[in-house]
């Protein structure tokens, strides 16, 4: 732990500490901290440097700031280091830079109030969070609602959503808009539009609960429990509303800066509206109650068309006109109350002046009489035993009972409007579950703490043990599913507070008490609770300067509460005698509101029989005297049971909490406060949560995660295959201390702080790869750089030495020459004034040298005789001194000596008497004996030392010496050298001389020419200056002329450009608006006509279960499905059709008045059903002989149609003999030559002649198989018909029957049903097969991709050589494996080949004997049939074929049926041609329009289009049955306009087609009908694919990590992200391109025209982009580089994939541009205004808003990264606030772009297409 410290203590770290303003500063060291360090170094981030000093008893260092990477995470528990500074930042950087408001702490949800309205709340938002998990999206108050939301459906347990926080935090706008988002995502289970009166009930309670503040302009005084209730498809079914402790105080007082209630201004506001005439209303500054607070007006609020929205509301919650004017009625008399003056009449007694008009509006709006209502306000009746006496009233104490009078009915009148709206919320349906949602006061301290502070505390203690509880349950339960060792966290418990206040003789109980007491008192009060508490409980205490007060220490503060006013506030006493006037009232709402009125004595009696202190009840006991007094429970006694019930409930249900924070005490917008911050967090819990979260395991990661974020700390050995083993290792070696990491099953848990140690060292390991990279990097490019300067250089040196050179020659022949002149004249100069100097010179020094030694002379000789003397001198004068000095020394030495040998004596003759001298003498000997022998051994060490330093100074110099003699010798060479070149240099000199000769005299030749060039040139300058100053004035005055003409014919041009442009662009964008305008009409008419069918299909089955087995159809038309479906389907086709028609037209209607008006024309229909059934059922008599006669038409025509089969196989077997023969012959007239052998020609023909025998056999069987088939059906019909008495296992069923066809129907329908059976177990079985095999390919084909990414993984890992080698390896490995399963394949074709060859003989036997056996097989059909076949007429009517199909009109159902409904896209529709069932209908059509039949012609469209919207209801969640039928539907359109003959429709067509043209109808107004039917059908398409798409869209766009070690895993908080590792089951980009593949591959399959696939794949890449967009505008988690870069990756495979496609000009890449440019947002550079610039440019596609949302959202993932400036945005913002644009921030999801189908016409043939037999139309005849 030291070492950790000390790594992390150092400097450049950053910590904080406490400060007075800003609660917490931020410091960074400037010296490394050491253990055992008195304080710290530290500098401010203003530059200050300061010494914080450590206390010197618990040495606690400051705490450390998180890395920049985890500041401003939407989880605060994702924060390494957990403590509040951390938090307290953590948040403030999120409101202020980010514009964020609302911020995860595990289960909490942290909204702080913007005092802004933020476009964060529309329906496109709620749509992004819905069905989104909790912590994929950023923090939101939708996402918590939508967590409660799925975890009611999911786990079946009621939730509730906690909403908390002080006054002006936000508390009701988070309750509100979690009940909207319920409202909105799961809608009602019925038609009365629940979810709109749950949202109704907020406007009216808060206009009757809330009021203005000083800190919040519409602050709830009431706290509320709305239950909303849902069914069991959640759904909602109603609400309940419980309401706790309304503020009734606010009705008669409110402080300044304040208000009372909305409803009274908004009734003052509205007094000049007519209905209100009677109220006698007027401004609120003319009422006591309204003008108190002087603040009558809230900026930005119309009270007027507020009570017209409460008005709104009343009505819609079922509360009539008459009973809202009631309600307004009650609350003008309440203000007019408020205005009675009282006056004194003496000091004992009051009165109220006769006549008051304010008393009498009241009286005649309540009912009441002015006399009764005059006394009672200032008398009170007093009753005893035997007399009852009536009292007056002071005027303060009338004052006082005319308010409470006054907020006792505003408190009824409260109720009753509570009670009524929960009686409109509820419905008659059985609630299955519900979601709370709980808007309470949160923890309040002021300056004047009163009753209902308190009751506020106490209700927040509750809340608050609950929370912890629950918070405390949560970390126990994650701790043991993880399979941790669980050791008890301390958390805080505050229960003693909570007895304190609840328990046995607690503050409540002696509140009740006093209560009761006849002469009790606030100060008695007082007494009883120092008395009892004072000593006992340490959280009360006494204030010292107060005894009228008591402190209560609360989990968030401690609370000085004064007593004064708590036993009149909880009693909440109301004169009797008053509420008996108001019970006696005229006005009905009035005795309505006080008709379950208990007496409002006050509770001071003593009931008897009881003893001691008693509960208070509510209902009298029966048992008692009746005359007994009743007592009512108190305040606090209600609100105890009531917060009981609540805690019961909140209990038994999944708590989600929010907690609001107010920001600042101004309102004012994204401004944070944090000393008001802190207290807000400390009081609501929130640092709670984060210490219970910090004393365990706060940073918890999967394996996968840690592996990911932390592989670049593990080295190559390290990496094992199991990762669970890895990170244990790595982590072992990374974290010495155990305790500091916890390993689960799952998950690994870290101690706080431990993340951001890790987070440290990848840092820096990061930090050195980094700065090793760039070393290189900037060394390749410096290099770089310096060879282009080099090569540059020598390039210029080359030039200018060559230019220098040149020079230099010339200036060194110029000087030459003069110095040659210089030196002859100065040689000539300086040689005649020589000779004049030395001439002089001469003469000078012959006299001078005479004088000079003549003197030297003389001065030698005195020298010498002087010498001598002194030398006489000297010589005496030493020897006399020595002789003197001599004497002294000799008699000195004499007199010392003889004195020394005295004294030496007496000392030896001393010492020879003692003993001891010769032991003293003999120690000190030995220790100077030693002494010597250390000092010889020192000695003999340091003459080692420096005998082996010598040794080596003498190597060295014997080294050195070497050395310098080899330099001499080098020297001496280069002194050769340098010889050498000085007779190289003497050459060149002469060489010199000669060239500088032929230079000059080449100088004055060129000199010459140069001055005759010069000359000419001069003339020739002067004459094209001349010409070229005459032509510029002639391309000016033309280039003047031509910039005139284009600037003129360019504005002409872009004038008629931008303005056809503007225009076009104009229309169409009409053109689009009206084509959505219109097909949103059609959904609609859609949706309704679903709504109808529905109803239709309920009445039906309500009439088919009154009358079962009533209606029944015809025995050829029987299916699996039930038979009134059918029947009811199409026999109301021509009476039902004109009132479809109607009801469709109704679009604009309400729905109310068209389902009214739509069942009395069900019922008409009904009846006309029933009448037409009767018909039927006469009908069907007649129709039996007709089916008979039809049989056997039918049976003769199959008949015909065997016996040409019969005739083909034939001819066949025919052709099979000649080619065998040919076979024959060809072997044995080659037989001799071996050509047989393979690869010979006979060998060829052989084999030719043998696959084409085994196509024509395969198909053979088919037929064969066919024509077995229909033999078998045909004997088992025939022995049906035979044999209908015989008994049969359906005998039972059969004998419910009368008839006896339908019998027989019956049974062959059972049959059919059990070969149908049969057959379809077998295709499942074969299906399920096929799948098996495809899975184990896939599953190869996965474990192949995964070894290869392995291989690859690996080699990369490896370095260049080894990678080379490896991939050499891999690659050898794999071609042989290859050649392996080549060989293989081999071996399988030479035994297939063998095995050929062997069937040939086999073949060539069975191909003789096959003429026999069909001669044989030809009499066996003809046989079973009496009439002939006539084969010769099938090739005669195909000739005459007109392609038209006829059908009998009763056949209208088979065709309709067979074609439509029963045709399924993935079996027989399959091997279709495209677009056949739209032929075959045309065909149909066709005929019908041959013979005029108008009837036929108008109910085979009517069934069509009908039968295709019902295969679109029943199947319309499949994909391949809308695409199919959207082919078809728009292959049919083009059929209808191609042969309309219309000529714009007839130009493609041939002169068959044309002929083919319609001739008797026009059917235009059915072409609308079908194009609009299209349309719906494109739409559902859209909706399809959307469906499927959704899911897929953000996990592989945006979470999966295609790119993989690109972006890595930031640390994460309770609320787990979807991580971007792929696992196994996620979707990536793969799965969404093939998806993508899928669709195009069976739009295509299905013949969709070109251009509407085009049409498809735009609104699909539409899709993509927006939802795609969302969620990274929703998620802060995804805005990074890396992520950018994994987009733009995605976006390209997505345009790869068009490309492949061919759908590059289908617009869908135009549709990415957004999120292509929010992808380059995330990556451009985004510091300098330039940047900002180059932003404003590129993102062209983005908004304003969506610009602004990515750089506030953009995180880093790395430190290298730099998060966005503040300055920055703004810069943007500026730049951009011209734009116009939508403000709107997501982009619409559920927007489907117009569509058009263009003429296709097809140049298929009618007459050339074939009806397969497995469509079952063989009814249907070709004509």
């Amino acid at each position: 732990m030291n070492r950790e410290l000390e790594y992390m203590f150092v400097q450049c770290a950053r910590v904080w500490i406490p400060d007075a303003e800003e609660v917490w500063k931020s410091a960074e060291l400037t010296k490394d901290y050491k253990n055992g360090d008195a304080s710290l170094h530290l500098m401010l981030e203003d530059g200050t440097n300061i010494d914080h000093k450590l206390d010197p008893k618990t040495k606690n260092l400051p705490y450390l700031r998180n890395p920049d990477i985890l500041v401003g995470e939407n989880d605060l528990t994702a924060l390494s280091y957990l403590h509040e500074p951390a938090v307290l930042h953590n948040l403030k950087v999120r409101f202020i830079d980010s514009k964020l408001i609302y911020t995860y702490c595990g289960i909490v949800l942290v909204a702080i109030n913007p005092y802004e309205t933020l476009p964060i709340y529309g329906t496109d938002i709620i749509n992004a969070y819905s069905g989104q998990n909790m912590g994929d999206m950023d923090p939101h108050i939708f996402a918590v609602a939508e967590e409660a939301y799925k975890q009611m459906a999911r786990d079946e347990r009621n939730q509730s959503i906690i909403v908390s926080g002080e006054s002006g935090a936000g508390k009701t706008v988070s309750a509100k808009y979690a009940m909207r988002y319920f409202a909105t995502v799961s809608g009602s289970a019925s038609e009365a539009n629940v979810e709109d009166k749950v949202l109704a009930s907020n406007p009216i309670m808060e206009a009757i609960g809330n009021a203005k503040t000083t800190r919040n302009d519409n602050s709830s005084r009431f706290g509320k429990y709305i239950e909303i209730g849902f069914d069991t498809r959640y759904r909602i079914i109603g609400a309940n509303m419980r309401t706790y402790l309304l503020e009734k105080s606010r009705v008669v007082f409110q402080a300044d800066e304040e208000r009372n209630y909305h409803i009274f201004y908004q009734l003052c506001a509205s007094a000049h509206l007519p209905e209100f005439k009677n109220l006698r209303l007027s401004s609120a500054n003319d009422f006591l109650y309204t003008r108190q607070g002087r603040s009558p007006v809230i900026d930005g609020v119309d009270d007027t068309k507020e009570l017209c929205t409460t008005r709104n509301a009343f009505t819609l919650l079922g509360i009539n006109e008459s009973y809202q004017m009631g309600l307004f009625q009650v609350l003008a008399a309440i203000l007019h109350l408020g205005n009675v003056e009282i006056k004194d009449r003496d000091s004992d007694s009051s009165l109220i002046p006769p006549n008051n008009r304010h008393l009498t509006a009241f009286c005649e709006l309540v009912g009441v009489t002015y006399q009764d209502m005059a006394q009672w306000l200032c008398h009170r009746k007093l009753k005893t035993a035997t007399e009852t006496y009536v009292k007056p009233l002071p005027r303060l104490q009338a004052t006082n009972a005319r308010d409470a009078l006054s907020k006792h009915i505003y408190a009824k009148l409260f109720n009753w409007i509570v009670e009524h709206v929960n009686k409109a919320l509820i419905t008659n349906v059985k609630q299955h579950s519900f979601i709370g949602v709980l808007d309470i006061y949160g923890f309040e301290t002021f300056e004047i703490n009163s009753f209902e502070q308190f009751c506020i505390n106490y209700a927040n203690e509750k809340l608050q043990q609950q929370f912890n509880m629950h918070v405390f349950k949560l970390e126990q339960e994650e701790y043991m599913k993880e399979q941790i060792p669980w050791t008890l966290i301390d958390f805080y418990d505050n229960q003693p507070c909570i007895n304190l206040i609840e328990a046995k003789m607690g503050i409540l109980d002696l509140l009740d008490e006093e209560c009761k007491m006849p002469k009790g008192s606030d100060d008695s009060w007082a007494q009883k609770l120092y008395n009892t508490h004072l000593k006992t409980c340490s959280l009360f205490e006494k204030p010292r300067m107060s005894n009228r007060a008591f402190i209560i220490q609360h989990f968030a503060d401690k609370v000085e509460y004064q007593c004064d006013g708590f036993l009149e506030k909880n009693k909440d006493t109301v004169n009797e005698e008053q509420i008996n006037v108001m019970k006696a009232s005229k006005f009905d709402l009035l005795v309505e509101l006080f008709q379950d009125e208990e007496k409002a004595t006050s509770p001071t009696g003593q009931v008897p029989g009881t003893g001691g202190r008693t509960r208070l009840s509510i209902k009298p006991d029966k048992g008692r005297d009746t005359k007994s007094k009743e007592h009512k429970k108190t305040v606090g006694c209600q609100f105890r049971n009531s917060l009981q019930m609540l805690m019961e409930t909140l209990n038994a249900t999944t708590p989600h909490y929010v907690r609001c924070i107010k920001p600042n005490d101004f309102k004012l917008a994204f401004s944070f406060d944090p000393k008001r911050a802190v207290q807000q967090l400390r009081a609501c819990g929130v640092l709670e949560t984060i210490r219970i979260s910090a004393a365990g395991f706060p940073s918890r990661w999967t394996y996968q995660e840690f592996f990911s974020r932390y592989r670049v700390l593990m080295k190559q050995k390290d990496v094992l295959p199991d990762k669970k083993l890895t990170c244990r290792n790595v982590l072992e070696k990374l974290v010495q201390d155990q305790d500091k990491y916890q390993f689960g099953k799952t998950k690994i848990f870290f101690r706080a702080g431990q993340v951001a140690y890790l987070e440290k060292l990848r840092a820096d390991k990061l930090r050195a790869a980094c700065i090793r990279i760039q070393k290189t990097i900037r060394c390749w490019l410096a290099r770089k750089k310096y060879l282009r300067k080099r090569c540059a250089a020598i390039t210029i040196q080359r030039f200018t030495r060559g230019y220098q050179a040149r020079c230099l020659a010339k200036f060194m022949r110029r000087t030459q020459a003069a110095t040659i002149i210089q030196k002859y004249q100065r040689m000539y100069v300086e040689k005649r004034r020589y000779r004049q100097k030395q001439a002089a010179a001469l003469a000078m020094q012959t006299i001078l040298r005479a004088y000079m030694a003549r003197q030297k002379y003389q001065a030698l000789l005195r020298e010498a005789k002087a010498v001598i003397i002194q030398k006489r001198i000297r010589g005496w004068l030493a020897r006399c001194w020595y002789k003197r000095c001599l004497h002294s020394i000799v008699y000195l030495q004499c007199c010392i000596r003889r004195m020394r040998a005295k004294r030496e004596l007496k000392k030896l003759k001393i010492e020879a008497r003692s003993v001891e001298h010769f032991k003293k003498l003999n120690k000190g000997m030995e220790n100077k004996i030693m002494q010597l022998q250390r000092k010889i051994d020192e000695q003999s060490k340091e003459n080692r030392t420096i005998n082996d330093r010598l040794v080596g100074l003498e190597s060295s110099y014997t080294a050195e010496s070497e050395r310098m003699r080899g330099e001499l010798g080098r020297l001496r060479g280069v002194e050769e050298d340098a010889k050498n070149k000085a007779n190289q240099v003497s050459s060149l000199l002469e060489e010199l001389e000669r060239l500088k000769k032929e230079l000059s005299a080449t100088q004055q030749e060129k000199k010459t020419i140069e001055d005759w060039a010069q000359k000419y040139r001069d003339e020739m300058e002067k004459m094209v200056s001349e010409l070229k100053d005459q032509n510029g004035l002639l391309k000016k005055e033309k280039d003047d002329l031509n910039r005139s003409i284009q600037e003129q014919s360019q504005q002409m041009t872009e004038k008629m450009t931008r303005a056809i442009a503007q225009e076009t662009q104009q229309l169409e964008t009409d053109l689009n608006e009206e084509r959505s305008r219109y097909q949103n009409l059609l959904t609609e008419h859609l949706r309704l006509e679903e709504k109808y069918d529905d109803l239709k299909e309920e009445m039906a089955l309500s009439s088919n279960v009154s009358k079962p087995g009533h209606k029944r159809t015809d025995s050829t038309h029987s299916s699996n499905e039930s038979e009134y479906t059918y029947n009811s389907e199409y026999a109301e086709l021509e009476d039902g059709s004109r009132a479809r028609e109607d009801v469709t037209r109704g679009i604009d209607t309400s729905l109310t008045l068209k389902l009214q008006k739509r069942l009395t024309e069900l019922e008409q229909e009904k009846q006309s059903l029933r009448n037409e059934l009767e018909n039927k059922e006469e009908q069907f008599q007649r129709a039996r002989a007709r089916d008979d006669e039809e049989f056997k038409k039918a049976r003769g025509a199959e008949l015909e149609y065997e016996s040409l089969k019969r005739q083909e196989l034939e001819s066949e077997n025919k052709k099979l003999k000649h080619d065998l023969a040919e076979m024959r012959q060809s072997l044995l007239g080659n037989a001799a030559t071996g050509a047989g052998a393979p690869g010979s020609p006979a060998y060829k023909v052989l084999l030719d002649q043998l696959n084409a025998s085994c196509e024509e056999l395969e198909v053979r069987k088919e037929e064969v198989l066919i024509l077995r088939s229909q033999l078998v059906s045909q004997k088992e019909a025939m022995h049906h018909k035979e044999t209908m008495t015989e008994p049969s296992v359906y005998a039972a069923d059969v004998s419910k029957l009368k008839d006896a066809e339908v019998k027989q129907a019956y049974v062959g329908l059972k049959d059919t049903n059990r070969l149908l059976e049969q057959q379809l177990q077998t295709q499942r079985r074969t299906y399920d097969n096929e799948v098996e095999a495809l899975r184990g390919e896939l599953q190869n084909v996965k474990e192949e991709n995964n070894r290869q990414q392995q291989l690859l993984a690996q080699n990369l890992q490896l370095p260049p050589e080894a990678r080379i080698e490896a991939s050499l390896q891999h690659e050898i490995t794999r071609l042989t494996n290859e050649n392996l399963d080549l060989m293989e394949q081999l071996e399988k074709q030479d035994r297939t080949i063998r095995k050929l060859k062997k069937q040939l003989k086999v073949y060539s036997k069975r191909i003789g004997e096959m003429g026999a056996g069909q001669t044989e097989g030809q009499t066996s059909p003809g046989q079973m049939v009496d009439e002939p076949i006539h084969p010769v007429n099938i090739p005669r009517r195909e000739k005459d074929f007109q392609g038209m199909l006829e059908y009998k009109k009763e056949d209208e159902l088979k065709l309709v049926k067979n074609l439509i409904l029963e045709l399924k896209p993935r079996g027989v529709a399959v091997n279709l041609i495209p677009g056949l069932p739209a032929y075959i209908l045309f065909m149909c059509l066709r005929h019908a329009d041959y013979v005029n039949d108008d009837q036929k012609v108008r109910t085979l469209l009517t069934s069509t289009i009908n039968s295709i919207k019902k295969i679109l209801k029943k199947r319309g969640d499949d994909f391949e049955t809308v695409s199919f039928w959207l082919a078809n539907t728009c292959r049919f359109l083009h059929c209808l306009k191609q042969y309309s003959g219309d000529e714009q429709f007839m130009k493609h067509n041939t002169s068959r087609q044309n002929e083919h043209c319609l001739s008797n109808f026009d059917l235009a107004e059915y072409r609308q009908v079908i194009s609009d039917l299209a349309i719906q059908i494109y739409q559902q398409l859209i909706k399809c694919m959307e469906n499927i798409l959704q899911p897929m869209i953000v996990s592989g766009m945006l979470e999966h990590e295609t790119i993989q070690g690109v972006s890595g895993v930031k640390p994460t908080g309770l609320r787990k992200r979807t991580s971007s590792i792929a696992d196994e089951g996620t979707y990536t980009l793969d799965s969404i391109l093939r998806q993508l593949s899928a669709f195009h591959s069976t739009m295509c399959q299905h013949g969709t025209d070109p251009e509407l696939i085009k049409q498809v794949v735009k609104q699909q890449f539409y899709i993509i982009g927006a939802v795609t967009l969302n969620n990274l505008l929703l998620r802060k988690d995804m805005c990074s580089w890396s992520k950018g870069m994994q987009i733009r990756y995605n976006v390209s495979q997505l345009e790869e994939w068009l490309r492949d496609k061919g759908l590059m000009t289908c617009g869908a890449k135009e549709t990415l541009e957004p999120l292509i440019q929010a992808a380059q947002l995330l990556q451009v550079k985004k510091k300098t205004d330039e940047d900002a610039e180059a932003i404003c440019s590129m993102c062209l596609a983005l908004t304003t808003a969506q610009i602004v949302k990515v750089l506030n959202l953009y995180t880093p993932v790395n430190e290298f990264e730099e998060r966005v400036s503040v300055a920055f945005i703004r810069t943007i913002q500026t730049r951009l606030r011209d734009r116009c644009e939508s403000p709107q921030l997501l982009m619409d999801t559920k927007m489907i772009y117009p569509v058009t189908f263009p003429f296709n016409p097809s140049s298929l043939a009618l007459e050339t297409i074939q009806i397969p037999g497995s469509l079952n139309l063989a009814f249907l005849t070709r004509v």
